[in-house]
C-alpha cells in the first residue's frame, strides 16, 4: 500500500509510524522542515517539505501511484483542499481528513462532503471522538478503557485486577466453570509492561491490566465480579470549555440526573457555552484555583474531568481537585510520556486523543472485511471486528482446527444479533462478526483471513 500523510504532528507521526511498521510505502508532507527531518530520521518513510494542498507537492510525494491520502494537519481547510486535489488531479481512491471545526460537522451540511461536492471518504473529528470516549468512561467508571463493537452489542473492557479479584491464580480455561455467570473472554494481558495474548493455561495476577470481551448486557456483572465496581458519577466537574468540554457537558445533560459544573478560563468562551447549555453551571476562572474548585463543589464531586489544551494544566488541576476531595479524576493527555506520571500521582483515567484518532483511521486502512479497529497499549496490539466470508479459512470448521495465527485470540462472535463466546468446538459461519485481539505482528495475517478472494465474486 502507498499512503501519503499530510501533517507531521503528533497524529501524523503516529499514523506514519504504524503504517511504516506494517511495511507500507509512506510519504509524509509538512510545511516544517524540522518535523520532516525528524520523521525521516526516525521512521522508514519519505519526507516532503511543503503543503499537502499544493498539487506540485502532492505530485512530488507520489500522488500518481498513491492508494490513500490521510490529511491530518492543524488546518481543516488544508486537509479539505488536500483531499480535493488528491481526487480531482490524481484520482487517489481513499481520502481521509481530520476536521475539527464544529461548523463543518453540523447535520445540515452533511452533503458537503460527498463525491459530487468535496470528495472526502472518511471524516475524523478528534474532539467528538474524545468526548464520546470521556462519556463512556464516566458511565462505566470501573474500567480504565472501553470500546464497543458490533453496533454496541459487544464491549471490550480494560480492567486492572486488584488483590481481591476472585479469578486470580486460576487457569483462564477454568474460570467459566467456576463462575458460570461470568460470560466473558480474556483476550490480552499486560503484566509489568509486557503484553501477551491470554491462553487457557494462563493465570491472572494482581496488578495485571487485562482486556475482556463480553456482551453489553454482561458488562455490569463482569465489572462487579472482578472487584472493579464503582458507582456512576452524579456530580461531575469539567475543567476546560473547548469543543471537548462542551460536548461532554452536552452529552451528560442528555443523560439526566447528573449535576454538572464547568470551569472555563476565558470569559467570552464561558459566556458562549453558558448560553448553549441548559443544565450546566458554568464558572469563569482557572481550574488550578482552589477557590474556584471549591465554588464548583469539588469536595462532593465523584469525578473531575480535565480537558484543557494543556497537559500540564490537566495534570495539576486534577491533582489539586483530588486533594480537595474529588473521588476520581479523568484527564486528557497529548504527550504519551505524561501517562505513566499521571497514574503514579493518582489520576484514575487518561484519555489519549492521538491514540483514539489513530484507531479510527486504522479501521479504514486495514484490508479485508474489517469493520472496526481499536489500538491498545501504545499500538502493541489491536482489538478488531471483522466479517467472516465464505472464502475465509476460519469458516466451516471448529476453531480447534482453524489454525489461528499465533498472537490472535477470538473474544466473541455476533450471529444474527446473538452474542456467542467462542470455545474450541465453535464453528464460524459466513456473515458472522468476529471480535478478536491481535498482537501488532499478526495484524497482516488477520487481514488475510478476512480478505475477499477472487472466488468470492
Amino acid at each position: 500500500m502507498r499512503a501519503i500523510v499530510c501533517g507531521a504532528g503528533r497524529v501524523g507521526y503516529g499514523i506514519a509510524q504504524r503504517l511504516a511498521q506494517e511495511k507500507a510505502n509512506v510519504t509524509v508532507i509538512d510545511r516544517s522542515a524540522k518535523l520532516i527531518q525528524q520523521v525521516s530520521e526516525r521512521l522508514d518513510v519519505r519526507g516532503v517539505v511543503g503543503s499537502g494542498s499544493y498539487p506540485d507537492v502532492l505530485g512530488e510525494a507520489g500522488a500518481q501511484e498513491a492508494d490513500m491520502v490521510i490529511a491530518v494537519t492543524a488546518s481543516d481547510e488544508v486537509n479539505i483542499v488536500s483531499c480535493q486535489i488528491a481526487h480531482s488531479l490524481f484520482s487517489i481512491p481513499t481520502k481521509i481528513a481530520r476536521i475539527r471545526a464544529q461548523s463543518y460537522l453540523e447535520t445540515q451540511y452533511a452533503d458537503v462532503f460527498s463525491r459530487d461536492n468535496i470528495p472526502i471518504d472518511v471524516i475524523i473529528s478528534p474532539e467528538r471522538e474524545v468526548a464520546d470516549a470521556v462519556l463512556q468512561r464516566l458511565t462505566t467508571p470501573g474500567a480504565f478503557d472501553i470500546k464497543s463493537f458490533s453496533d454496541g452489542r459487544v464491549w471490550a473492557l480494560g480492567l486492572r485486577l486488584g488483590e481481591d479479584c476472585p479469578i486470580l491464580e486460576t487457569p483462564i480455561d477454568q474460570v467459566r466453570e467456576l463462575f458460570p455467570d461470568l460470560m466473558m473472554t480474556v483476550v490480552a494481558v499486560d503484566r509489568g509492561g509486557s503484553l501477551f495474548c491470554a491462553s487457557g493455561d494462563d493465570q491472572l495476577q494482581a496488578g495485571d491490566s487485562v482486556y475482556i470481551v463480553c456482551a453489553r448486557d454482561n458488562v455490569d456483572r463482569v465489572i462487579s465480579i472482578l472487584g472493579q465496581e464503582e458507582s456512576q458519577a452524579r456530580r461531575v466537574i469539567i475543567i476546560g470549555g473547548g469543543n471537548i468540554g462542551f460536548d461532554v457537558a452536552r452529552n451528560l445533560e442528555r443523560l439526566g440526573q447528573v449535576k454538572i459544573r464547568l470551569i472555563e478560563r476565558e470569559q467570552e468562551r464561558a459566556s458562549q457555552i453558558a448560553d448553549r447549555l441548559s443544565r450546566t453551571i458554568v464558572l469563569q476562572g482557572d481550574g488550578l484555583d482552589r477557590e474556584i474548585l471549591r465554588e464548583a463543589g469539588v469536595s462532593n464531586a465523584e469525578t473531575v474531568v480535565s480537558v484543557t489544551n494543556s497537559d500540564q494544566t490537566n495534570l495539576l488541576a486534577s491533582i489539586v481537585a483530588k486533594r480537595e476531595g474529588a473521588r476520581r479524576a479523568n484527564i486528557l493527555i497529548n504527550e504519551a510520556a505524561y501517562g505513566p506520571l499521571a497514574h503514579s500521582v493518582g489520576i484514575d483515567r487518561v484519555i489519549d486523543p492521538r491514540s483514539i484518532t489513530i484507531s479510527t483511521i486504522l479501521q479504514h486502512v486495514r484490508r479485508g472485511r474489517i469493520k472496526s479497529v481499536y489500538s491498545v497499549f501504545e499500538g502493541q496490539g489491536e482489538l478488531i471486528e471483522a466479517v467472516a466470508l465464505e472464502t475465509s479459512n476460519l469458516v466451516g470448521i471448529p476453531l480447534r482446527e482453524a489454525a489461528l495465527p499465533r498472537g490472535v485470540v477470538i473474544g466473541a462472535i455476533e450471529r444474527a444479533a446473538k452474542i456467542l463466546l467462542p470455545d474450541p468446538t465453535t464453528v464460524i459461519q459466513p456473515g458472522d462478526r468476529v471480535i478478536l485481539f491481535a498482537m501488532r505482528d499478526t495484524v497482516a495475517a488477520v487481514e488475510k483471513m478476512f480478505r475477499v478472494g477472487i472466488e468470492y465474486f
